[in-house]
């Protein structure tokens, strides 16, 4: 079970994963917080009965950096010390008050000259622990502290096609976030600095400045993407569910060469009482997301 405690709401939701067929979303929710009583995490763990499931968070983007390194040539037991004392210098604070973890990259390793990279997760130990106390304090089991990027590309891996790459773009009140993902590994992901809200409150030409600066963006990253890995073609960027049609899928689809589609969730996901709405989508995205996370060993 993935329970977002967010500003505006908490946001949960669990998936079964059957062995053949769609996943299943079997319970989610949104427990709007009030003024007055606030939605606290341990309500919401008592109303969801959250006691009997192993649980999940994400960090906010704010909270966490994601960082490219070039990956250290040393055993793997001294990987995470090297990755540390490469990152020491690119973060906002002192090596020793991060906690940090790494997604490793895939390479072509018959390709003369080939880059490895990897992706250093780091957040403060005071945000970490802080998330941990919270859970504690509300008797949740927390087992997992995840971030959107990871939680984008699970979901796009679901509409991956054999042997070829795919993009997925999404917007929230935290701003933009860009993903280039294949064979269910992530190999690229790029914040863009435009949030829903700029994009659905502004006037038409101020959104269309912002529809600009997206390509921009978008084109880089697809730049340097097949720079870095010319042996994989993407088959389709799409772009996720929204409240509202901005006009954004008939500019993006104008101004890209790549095939561009927006995405409705009931197409790859089972919803045990009825499909949701795009609303709702939009809303619980990167919590679906993160519950449709599978194990995997820690570098």
């Amino acid at each position: 079970m993935v329970v977002s405690s967010d500003p505006d709401a908490i946001r949960l939701a669990h998936v079964e994963r059957p062995a053949q067929g769609k996943p299943r979303v079997d319970h989610w929710g949104i427990v709007r917080r009030d003024e007055n009583t606030g939605a606290e995490l341990a309500k919401v763990a008592d109303e969801y009965k959250l006691g009997g499931y192993r649980c999940a968070t994400l960090l906010h983007p704010a909270e966490y950096q994601l960082l490219m390194v070039d990956a250290p040539n040393v055993p793997r037991e001294e990987l995470k010390a090297a990755i540390r004392w490469r990152i020491k210098d690119l973060l906002e604070y002192h090596i020793d008050d991060a906690t940090m973890d790494v997604l490793d990259i895939p390479f072509d390793k018959d390709a003369p000259g080939k880059s490895h990279y990897m992706y250093t997760v780091a957040a403060k130990n005071e945000i970490v622990q802080g998330q941990i106390a919270r859970f504690e304090q509300a008797r949740i089991e927390l087992q997992v502290i995840d971030i959107p990027e990871t939680a984008q590309r699970n979901i796009a891996q679901l509409y991956e096609t054999a042997h070829r790459g795919i993009g997925m773009l999404t917007f929230d009140h935290a701003g933009g976030l860009f993903t280039l993902s294949f064979e269910g590994e992530l190999y690229l992901a790029r914040r863009l600095d435009v949030t829903w809200s700029q994009l659905v409150g502004s006037r038409e030409n101020q959104r269309q400045t912002y529809f600009e600066r997206i390509v921009v963006e978008l084109q880089r990253s697809l730049d340097h993407f097949e720079r870095q890995y010319p042996n994989i073609a993407l088959s389709e960027l799409l772009l996720g569910p929204m409240p509202e049609d901005i006009g954004l899928v008939a500019f993006l689809s104008s101004q890209l060469y790549q095939p561009l589609r927006q995405i409705d969730l009931a197409d790859v996901l089972e919803f045990a009482e009825a499909d949701i709405g795009v609303d709702k989508q939009w809303q619980l995205f990167h919590v679906l997301g993160a519950a449709l996370r599978a194990e995997a060993t820690a570098l």
